[in-house]
């Protein structure tokens, strides 16, 4: 069973491709923010922003599909596939004033949806996104070859805890709650589904890459990084710091701001919750 389930209702939207999205809607307001997830995570993972942010707005927090409670299947998990999931979603369930919140890959889903179709958000929030980051021909292949991303969801659970945790820089037993719901969640499914999943998603992260059309978002965009970022750079190919990083990524954005929070890792939203939620608050208001 899991445990997270209970916090919120789950609800469910059928898209055009036939693909049942679990999703979290909660709160109300004349502003709503769309939370897309990391790699191989889940829309509860938005759980310490929902709870203070649902306040003032309306939030809703997606499974994307091949994750949390939506469709397996045989889906391509490119970045523009996941950017067509948002932007059917955000039409089907008739969503307006929207702002898009992504985390790591969800942020880099998100930059590919207003860069595809620039009008669906008036904004966006980038939390930790991946994107920024630019990685040549060689370096794609260092990267395939020395960093084995699918053993995040093998069958050893202790992979699984230590891959999460090594991605807090301080209290990783904050992410504990939503390990189990993840090591729930992987038992359920068969590792043959969860392994083509996590490599489609790592080589949509680098071959559909959005750094050179940074530019095309005209949308206010809020950029938050943990100074402690453990997953950016990647240290294998680029000794060099996430703080310059995410400043490369924000001058190519016309609307952009930088926030970055010191004494914190990668999954910012939940390590610094208090703070990332008045930033994000502040922003939009």
């Amino acid at each position: 069973m899991i445990k997270a389930d209970l916090t919120y209702p789950t609800h469910y939207i059928k898209l055009s491709n036939n693909c049942d999205i679990a999703y979290i809607d909660e709160g109300t307001g004349d502003k709503t923010l769309l939370f897309v997830h990391g790699l191989a995570t889940y829309g509860l993972s938005w759980k310490k922003n929902i709870d203070f942010l649902k306040k003032h707005y309306r939030c809703i927090a997606i499974d994307l599909p091949g994750n949390g409670l939506s469709s397996r299947g045989n889906f391509p998990y490119s970045m523009n596939f996941f950017a067509g999931i948002i932007y059917d979603f955000i039409v089907k369930a008739g969503l307006s004033n929207v702002y898009l919140v992504g985390h790591s890959m969800g942020a880099q889903i998100v930059l590919t949806t207003l860069i595809n179709a620039g009008d669906c958000a008036d904004g966006l929030v980038l939390c930790a996104p991946a994107g920024f980051e630019k990685f040549t021909s060689m370096e794609k292949s260092i990267y395939h070859g020395t960093v084995q991303f699918f053993d995040f969801f093998s069958t050893e659970e202790n992979s699984l805890r230590k891959t999460i945790r090594t991605s807090f820089y301080q209290s990783p037993s904050q992410g504990d709650d939503m390990i189990e719901d993840l090591v729930s969640l992987m038992k359920k499914h068969p590792s043959s589904q969860y392994r083509p999943m996590i490599e489609a998603c790592i080589a949509g992260m680098l071959n559909e890459p959005v750094f050179d059309k940074l530019h095309l978002i005209n949308q206010r965009t809020l950029v938050l990084f943990g100074e402690r970022d453990a997953l950016i750079p990647n240290k294998l190919v680029h000794p060099t710091t996430t703080r310059q990083i995410a400043e490369a990524g924000i001058r190519q954005m016309p609307h952009a701001i930088l926030e970055m929070l010191p004494q914190c890792g990668h999954f910012l939203q939940i390590e610094k919750a208090a703070e990332v939620n008045h930033i994000i608050h502040r922003f939009i208001d």
